[in-house]
């Protein structure tokens, strides 16, 4: 990217004179510790008011702590001196009653020189009657404010400060000694020094760093911020417009090699390139390539129109893309497939030589079509199909170039036929030990397993679960608990039922989130890490990288005995199935999955007439003699066959077998189906028939016993055969007889 021009860097300029707010304008920018940003908390030890940055512990805590062999930690912040180095006492002279400093060994700098030329005797015995010394007039002390000890003779401090004082240049006293004051004494790594850098590289420094306090989406220590206004202090640059984004690292090798100095430097140019090309549309949309977050889109997303050779095909999908967008379409549908479709019809125009739009007719398209077959993917070749064609008519509707000839279109035929595609459920053997409790437990974190118990039960696309907000559990007047959440999709709120349990584990979440942003998150699943207001969600590539951990921990595996490999939303269409397996009606199905249409709810139901007649294809079936009875699957009459049982289910409905007979005859039997010979039945109503069985046994003993001869005798023909069914059932299966 080139660098504004001379008038581009004034209006830059004059753009961070009046975004930079007063706390950031200063050359030295102090931090307190509870900084959401830069600070890093208080050290833990007792008294000390510097950031913590490891362990707990300031830097000075810190050092010490590793000097002394990284003791217990708890034992070395309850015993550790609050106070920096230079706040503490300097080492006094060890003979009794001098004021003095420390010198060498442990003796000031005259009583050491006492001792040499006495030949250095004994130290106990020396000490005990030490020389007398000159001392300095009642009350002197060093001018260091917290420092008792005498100073010496050629100075206004003790003897390591007066060293310390040369060693600087003898300052100004007062200014010197002020350095040591508490709370006069900034550390390296509380504050950031801008004073090094030009006045607009300053400022676009300023800029970065507001801008990091106001995202909170990390922290940043000012350390970090040190080495890299380091590097631009030496680069002799006075913007970081000067050079590109590889130009600065180049810059920067050798320099500032660490991740996080080189990411800040990357940061800083492009917020301050934003900063430079802002204004919205009117200043995005002349560009050919767009930068979406500069227009309220989320994310770093661009549009690159560059890559449409031809300029008039440019200049009108454009114009397109930016109408699409403006009605509320979402950026990948109202912009990124269209900038694809676009892009794919501009290489083919490249290809056949069309450099004019007067030249796009109905020959042209079936040759686009022919080129297009080469793409497998039927529904892929139908929305490129789909796309142009919606492109062509926005030409013509609003005019934007007259020449385009009519013929320019596609028709409904142009299409590729798409199969039918069926819902991708899981089997319930892999269900089964997914929704195992000691399973969900194996999580790695209980947002994710509540995650996933959400997708199970409700449903939902995993971006909308993982955009759940806070407040996402609302009640009917009846007190029945739903999950409201946005379908993006659909871009419009849903709800769904949901059960007590549900609502009690997302009340936990909801603790959770209290519990490390006391202030409360608008979402439900904030993410872990950079993420200091608990305004970010957890993205759907985090989960799902959670997921497959959680899959290979759990060992599912599926009937083959092979690992289960599964995406968020074939949960979505498990519900599917299962709610249509239940009976639960179409319609009740298609809201509570919030789709847009029924057509989208039937893949489902297809789904389960499919699984259901397979099922009945293969279960014995044996009539009221016990004979088996089959139906051939691949024979002439099957789908017919089908049809009549599935039509039999549905009206002659029996709480123990089917009925055989075609719906155009009446029943002559009644309510006696055991006796009437069109009953069929399998084996799984064989609970029934033994429930039955024994209410008939019953039947008989007290119909014997009142003396009701008849009524004993129609139910031992009932009986009989029920014998039979349930002997023919239990029975190994034999040769059975084609109807």
């Amino acid at each position: 990217m080139t660098a504004p021009a001379a008038d581009g860097r004034q209006s830059l300029l004059a753009r961070l004179m009046a975004v930079v707010r007063a706390e950031f304008r200063s050359q030295t920018l102090i931090f307190e510790p509870d900084d959401p940003v830069f600070g890093g908390g208080p050290c833990r030890v007792s008294g000390c008011e510097r950031h913590a940055r490891g362990h707990g512990l300031c830097l000075n805590h810190r050092v010490r702590w590793a000097k002394q062999g990284r003791l217990d930690l708890e034992e070395f912040i309850t015993r550790a001196d609050p106070r920096l180095q230079r706040q503490r006492p300097n080492q006094q002279c060890a003979v009794a009653g001098c004021g003095y400093g420390s010198a060498r060994q442990g003796l000031c700098q005259l009583h050491a020189q006492r001792w040499e030329r006495a030949g250095r005797p004994d130290r106990g015995a020396w000490t005990a009657d030490p020389p007398k010394i000159k001392q300095p007039s009642a009350g002197a002390s060093c001018r260091i404010r917290h420092c008792e000890l005498w100073p010496e003779a050629s100075g206004p401090f003790c003897h390591s400060h007066n060293a310390t004082w040369r060693a600087n240049g003898r300052p100004e006293i007062d200014a010197f000694a002020a350095r040591f004051d508490p709370g006069r004494v900034v550390p390296a790594d509380e504050s950031i020094q801008l004073g090094p850098l030009p006045p607009q590289l300053r400022l676009e420094m300023q800029y970065t760093l507001q801008q990091r306090r106001d995202r909170r989406v990390g922290k940043l220590a000012p350390a970090v911020v040190t080495r890299v206004v380091r590097l631009l202090a030496a680069s002799s640059a006075t913007s970081l417009l000067d050079h590109d984004e590889d130009s600065w690292l180049t810059i920067a090798d050798g320099t500032v090699n660490d991740s996080l100095g080189r990411a800040l430097l990357l940061y800083a140019r492009r917020a301050v390139v934003d900063l430079a090309e802002t204004g919205g549309w009117e200043a995005e949309y002349p560009r050919d390539v767009w930068r979406m977050h500069r227009l309220g889109f989320d994310g770093r997303r661009t549009l690159r129109f560059d890559r449409i050779a031809q300029p008039w095909l440019r200049e009108l999908a454009k114009r397109w893309v930016r109408l699409r967008l403006s009605s509320g379409l979402g950026l990948e549908a109202g912009g990124g497939r269209v900038v694809v479709a676009i892009t794919r019809f501009s290489q083919f125009l490249t290809t056949v030589g069309v450099e004019r739009i007067d030249q796009l007719d109905r020959r042209l398209l079936e040759r686009y079509l022919a080129d297009l077959a080469r793409e497998r993917h039927p529904q892929r070749r139908s929305a490129h199909i789909g796309l142009l064609n919606g492109f062509f008519t926005a030409v013509r509707q609003h005019r934007w170039d007259i020449e385009l000839p009519a013929t320019a279109l596609f028709f409904p035929a142009d299409h590729p036929r798409r199969p039918d595609k069926l819902p991708r459920a899981l089997a319930e053997q892999v269900m089964t030990q997914l929704e195992q409790p000691t399973n969900l437990d194996r999580f790695d974190g209980l947002s994710y397993r509540l995650i996933t118990v959400i997708l199970m039960h409700c449903g939902l696309r995993v971006t909308d679960a993982l955009r759940l907000r806070s407040d996402c559990v609302t009640t009917d007047t009846d007190g029945a608990p739903y999950l409201h959440y946005f379908n993006h999709k659909m871009h419009r709120d849903a709800l769904v039922p949901v059960d007590t349990e549900l609502v009690d584990a997302i009340g936990h979440q909801r603790h959770r989130n209290l519990d490390r942003w006391p202030a409360g998150t608008v979402i439900l699943f904030p993410r872990p890490s950079k993420n200091i207001d608990g305004g970010h969600p957890i993205s759907s590539s985090t989960y799902r990288m959670a997921l497959q951990r959680w899959l290979a921990d759990c060992d599912i595996r599926d009937e083959h005995g092979q690992r289960v490999h599964l995406t968020p939303h074939q949960w979505r269409h498990t519900l599917g199935t299962r709610l249509i397996n239940r009976d639960v009606p179409q319609e009740v199905v298609r809201r509570i999955l919030d789709h847009d249409s029924p057509q989208m709810t039937s893949h489902y139901a297809r789904l389960h007439d499919d699984t259901v007649r397979r099922h009945w294809e293969a279960a014995r079936k044996v009539d009221i003699t016990g004979r088996a009875v089959t139906y051939e699957p691949g024979g002439p009459l099957a789908d017919a066959a089908w049809a009549k049982q599935r039509l039999a289910q549905a009206t002659q409905a029996l709480p123990n077998g089917y009925c055989g007979l075609p719906m155009q005859r009446s029943c002559p039997h009644a309510n006696a189906c055991l006796t009437c010979p069109m009953f069929l039945t399998t084996s799984e109503f064989l609970p029934q028939h033994h429930a039955q069985r024994q209410q008939t046994l019953e039947l008989i003993t007290a119909a014997e016993a009142r003396g009701h001869g008849r009524l004993a005798e129609m139910n031992r023909t009932v009986l009989s055969n029920l014998d039979t069914i349930i002997v023919a059932l239990e029975t190994p299966e034999t040769t059975e007889h084609a109807l």
